[in-house]
């Protein structure tokens, strides 16, 4: 079957419609954005497309005269853009804007709360292997606390008394590290709001939370940190996606290998990566990763929306995430961040 050429699109607006039109646009295979524009140099959605590499412009008019687009979409909200798109434009660019516009948007929105139910539903899925890793990780300890207070109950020798009391408080360390660990993470999950975040402190936290999702016994986790500046982000939706490349990762190793998680800073923006050690992933398998409920996993065991949340929370923060595999090498997420402008 012949290819048919993307519809190349201009947006005018980079608020919160715009924004949202690069998330939808991007994810699209028959669309390519060919430039944003906005008044405001530091509108959310500028920002996002210089990460995607997407031509920004502050002056509306020129980035319209420029050409280069089959159409133009206006979501800028400003009643004068009609006229001065209909008299800039080159001849055979369409254009929405207007009532047009509106109903794009209200469809995109429909669109967003879609999305925000699978996500929910993936947040769900990870609370629930969560809860019952964590009562069986809770449950042995127990044992032991008990075990060992029941011996001390019988014995009469002081140091061996002092050594089952040991063993005791030892338990109760490890009990105490669970509940520091669930705290951070249900304080990051319903945060709801963008709050300044370091995010290697997320992702020890969330290798922390891995543990209890799958086996990471016999994985080395190997942390790269480079100094990287705090960003403005959800950290429940972070955590979400750290934990979700963490287990995927651990599982494609089969609980044996080596996590390498790395930070640092190029050019405009953050980039995060996690490099497993597990087999690689095929190209046509790398094409539909992102896809909702695609997965390789065996029946019964995905629900086959985890990378398409994880590519949607990054999208919602300005950013894009990349994967990489090749044989014997194994395979390696990369995240990019824009800086936070915000001291």
């Amino acid at each position: 079957m012949a290819s048919v050429e993307p519809i190349k699109v201009i947006i005018l607006g980079a608020g919160k419609g715009g924004a949202a039109l690069i998330e939808l646009f991007t994810s699209c295979a028959g669309v390519k954005i060919v430039g944003v524009a906005d008044n405001n140099p530091n509108a959310p959605g500028l920002q996002q497309a210089r990460l995607l590499n997407i031509p920004t412009s502050t002056e509306t008019a020129s980035l319209i005269a420029r050409g280069g687009a089959d159409l133009i979409v206006d979501v800028t909200g400003d009643p004068a853009m009609t006229a001065l798109i209909a008299d800039r434009k080159p001849p055979g660019v369409e254009s929405l804007s207007g009532n047009a516009a509106r109903l794009v948007w209200s469809l995109i929105q429909d669109e967003q709360e879609l999305r925000e139910h699978l996500v929910h539903t993936e947040k769900l899925a990870t609370l629930g292997t969560l809860a019952a890793s964590v009562a069986h990780e809770v449950n042995n300890p127990l044992h032991w606390i008990l075990g060992f207070a029941q011996l001390i109950q019988e014995e009469k020798k002081p140091a061996v008394i002092k050594e089952y009391a040991q063993e005791i408080v030892e338990s109760v360390e490890h009990l105490s590290e669970i509940a520091k660990s669930l705290t951070m993470y249900s304080q990051a999950s319903y945060q709801g709001e963008p709050v300044r975040v370091h995010i290697p402190d997320l992702l020890d936290n969330a290798v922390k939370m891995a543990k209890f999702a799958t086996v990471l016994d016999e994985v080395e986790v190997v942390t790269e940190y480079a100094p990287i500046p705090e960003i403005q982000a959800d950290p429940g939706d972070l955590i979400q996606v750290f934990v979700t490349l963490l287990v995927n990762g651990a599982q494609a190793m089969k609980g044996r290998g080596r996590l390498t998680l790395a930070t640092l800073v190029k050019g405009d923006a953050i980039t995060v990566s996690i490099h497993d050690t597990g087999p690689w992933i095929p190209s046509e398998h790398r094409e539909k990763l992102f896809a909702p409920v695609f997965t390789t996993k065996p029946g019964g065991t995905g629900t086959g929306l985890g990378l398409y949340v994880v590519r949607t929370l990054i999208q919602k923060h300005g950013g894009r995430i990349l994967v990489e595999s090749e044989e014997g090498q194994g395979t390696s997420f990369s995240l990019q961040f824009p800086k936070s402008d915000r001291p």
